[in-house]
């Protein structure tokens, strides 16, 4: 049974008297996924009427607030792109051409009218009686408050907290008479030339920062507690550089690109799993050359865990051990004991002179952008649930969320998630449904409930000190997540959407 309510144009937005607006699909954030969900929406549904909310006062997300001298992907634009949208660039890319390309896809699509900046959403309500969400909005630029309803919410806000950075607490920071900055509040006006510039961690920040800010700096000195693993590939794949030359046409090349990139990372992920010893290997002797003559590489760059237990750090071209060849940047790993007027005083007493010191430790998670949700008038208190196929939360009806991969370009879950959800509004059409609403079934009821990410599995520092603020998995499918690519690759097209585990009214 196909339904045959009529539906408003996607120009059309529904208001009523009190002012408030009604759209079929709110999608919130307009970075990669919102602008991706979106495109997939708009091409598969083209009478829904849909709008895209986001508190910053631009499109990009982590591509418009990330501003530090540098920065650039830590994944390759073939797969990190759409796949509906060639990349014509080279595989590493700066954060302005990632801006550029977001432009064009919003451009190609007229996405832009949909999108409505300095909207933050501070409280999403589902009401069963109506079957739909209340989402009540602040407008930044004017303090305004605004009303929305949906039939259906599709959160794409990202996954950590854009205004509040992670920044431990050191002892004697406030004796410090230099400047601290985290990455995440660059000044736009700082100059660090001539400056002894301390930057503290270890992580794809430190190592796409430090390149940059070493060219003008004095020096550069990376502080870590322990080492991480580096990769350095070409800036370009050479396979693009060859189909380039032979003027093959550009969607043939960027899914040509897309395709090798993807199995290159599928066979370090399998490794990885299967041969973490193997990768171990592999990732410290493709290091090794670029390293200056003896460089202690036990001390400084063999990390305590196995290969993609955290990220692997991209250096295109080496870029951070020419840095550390050139003598313009030097690592210490040791531990903070104390910040000085002048520098930090690390654990073996050795002190550290700073002009500058650079807090790149990293972010803290948030879940669904800390917005408070209500069903029925109750509070969802979110590690309480659990996910189902990393895309919906049990119990809470009608809201999908697009959550990318962390070995592999985040782009690539997010249009397999697209496909999903839009699926998904097919079967709801089909069955004449309004409502669909995960559901634990009998047998699930002893299922172990296990955190939202495994430590054996993946344990990033900002995974684990945020556990606690985030949703569960179970033992079972559907309501695990986190798998590789080349598992949801030809899982997630062939999902079963009428097992049980979804409830449609």
């Amino acid at each position: 049974m196909t339904t045959t309510t009529e539906r408003p144009t996607a120009q059309e937005l529904h208001t009523d008297g009190s002012g408030t607006q009604h759209v079929d699909v709110l999608v919130v954030g307009a970075g990669v996924s919102g602008i991706g969900a979106a495109h997939h929406l708009q091409e598969r549904f083209p009478d829904r009427s849909f709008v895209i909310l986001d508190a910053q006062d631009n499109r990009g997300g982590t591509w418009w607030t990330h501003r530090y001298p540098g920065v650039r992907s830590d994944s390759d634009l073939f797969t990190y792109g759409y796949r509906f949208k060639p990349w014509r660039g080279p595989s590493i890319a700066a954060g302005e051409e990632i801006l550029n390309y977001l432009d064009e896809v919003i451009a190609d699509a007229d996405l832009g009218r949909h999108i409505r900046y300095q909207h933050r959403v501070t409280a999403a309500r589902w009401s069963s009686d109506d079957q739909r969400w209340t989402v009540e909005v602040t407008r930044g630029d004017t303090g305004e408050q605004l009303r929305y309803t949906t039939d259906f919410l599709w959160m794409c806000q990202g996954y950590y907290n854009h205004t509040k950075p992670h920044r431990p607490q050191w002892p004697g920071l406030e004796d410090f008479q230099g400047l601290v900055v985290h990455p995440q509040q660059w000044p736009q006006d700082l100059d660090l030339t001539g400056k002894r510039v301390v930057v503290i961690g270890s992580g794809s920040t430190a190592a796409t920062l430090i390149p940059a800010i070493a060219k003008d700096a004095a020096h550069v000195t990376m502080l870590q507690r322990s080492p991480s693993y580096f990769l350095a590939p070409p800036l370009t794949h050479e396979l693009a550089v060859r189909l380039r030359a032979l003027d093959v046409p550009e969607d043939w090349t960027h899914e040509i690109l897309r395709r090798a990139y993807a199995a290159e990372f599928n066979d370090l992920a399998r490794m990885s799993h299967e041969a973490p010893d193997e990768l171990h290997t592999f990732l410290m002797e493709s290091m090794k050359p670029l390293l200056p003559e003896g460089f202690d590489v036990e001390k400084h760059f063999t990390p305590r865990y196995r290969p993609w237990q955290q990220r692997i750090a991209i250096v295109p071209e080496g870029d951070l051990f020419a840095a550390l060849r050139e003598g313009r940047a030097s690592i210490v790993t040791d531990t903070i004991e104390t910040f000085t007027p002048t520098g930090i005083r690390v654990g073996s007493g050795e002190e550290l002179d700073a002009d500058v010191v650079v807090t790149a430790t990293g972010f803290d998670l948030s879940a669904f952008g800390d917005i408070p949700f209500t069903v029925d008038g109750e509070q969802v208190d979110f590690p309480d649930h659990v996910t189902w196929r990393g895309v919906m939360i049990n119990d809470v009806p009608n809201m999908a969320y697009v959550f990318g991969y962390f070995r592999h370009s985040w782009t690539l879950r997010a249009d397999l998630v697209s496909d999903l959800v839009c699926r998904l509004f097919e079967t709801m059409e089909q069955k004449g449904a309004r409502t669909v609403v995960p559901t634990l079934r009998p047998e699930d009821a002893d299922m172990q409930i296990r955190p939202w990410s495994d430590p054996e599995n993946f344990n990033a520092g900002y995974v684990m000190r945020s556990q606690h603020v985030l949703f569960k998995q179970g033992d079972r499918e559907p309501w695990t997540h986190m798998m590789e690519h080349a598992e949801e690759m030809e899982l997630l097209p062939k999902v079963d959407l009428d097992d049980g585990t979804l409830v449609y009214r």
